[in-house]
């Protein structure tokens, strides 16, 4: 997702103490960013950032980093956290083929959220859920592997429980249609609302290795 023409977008980053513009320093010990040994968990294409604020206020005792590639997107989510008090939550602003450059064994648990799908064949391996990613993740996790996905495109949500199942990671929760379960503990992004909303079943699969 990419917005155009966020007047002041790129001060608006620079300037806000929720994104993290030395990020390459923190590499193998983020923890010292948040000053505490709490579990850290990420987001990559965290879009507008609902999503990412919603659970790091409903999970204190967990860190969060949205992680989102462009500036004009970014921006929307410092908006909707600017005037909170937020501290266990960061974000930085990079390219999702970067991330085992910028992590290095130290992460709990990875949300994938309505990505980009890629429909073209020759564009397979741009998916997060892609075996080229998922080596990528190898490198960032700290031990066990857990990654929740959740997508409104059905041939996306197929390729993914694919590759996932075929790199090894056992699926611990399949859901079709997220919204006709009990779903109490749900936390929707923007792009769910807009879906359920206009009756698109959601795709949610949560995988361990």
């Amino acid at each position: 997702m990419r917005l155009r023409n966020v007047k002041g977008a790129k001060e608006k980053i620079e300037s806000s103490e929720y994104i993290v513009l030395d990020y390459q320093n923190y590499q193998g010990h983020f923890k010292d960013l948040f000053h505490n040994d709490n579990p850290i968990h990420i987001e990559i294409g965290m879009g507008k950032g609902k999503f990412i604020k919603d659970l790091a206020l409903k999970n204190p005792h967990i860190n969060y980093i949205g992680i989102e590639k462009f500036d004009s997107v970014i921006v929307r989510a410092l908006e909707k956290i600017e005037d909170l008090d937020i501290p266990n939550l960061f974000l930085i602003r990079m390219d999702a083929t970067e991330i085992d450059n910028i992590f290095n064994h130290e992460i709990e648990k990875i949300y994938l959220n309505f990505s980009d799908p890629w429909p073209k064949v020759r564009h397979a391996r741009r998916r997060l859920t892609s075996d080229y990613f998922l080596k990528k993740y190898d490198n960032i996790f700290i031990d066990k592997k857990s990654i929740e996905f959740k997508t409104d495109n059905r041939h996306l949500f197929e390729y993914s429980v694919k590759s996932l199942t075929d790199y090894g990671y056992q699926i611990d929760n399949l859901c079709l249609d997220l919204y006709s379960e009990d779903i109490t503990d749900n936390i929707a992004t923007e792009y769910e609302e807009k879906f359920h909303n206009k009756g698109m079943p959601i795709y949610k699969i949560e995988v361990s290795k």
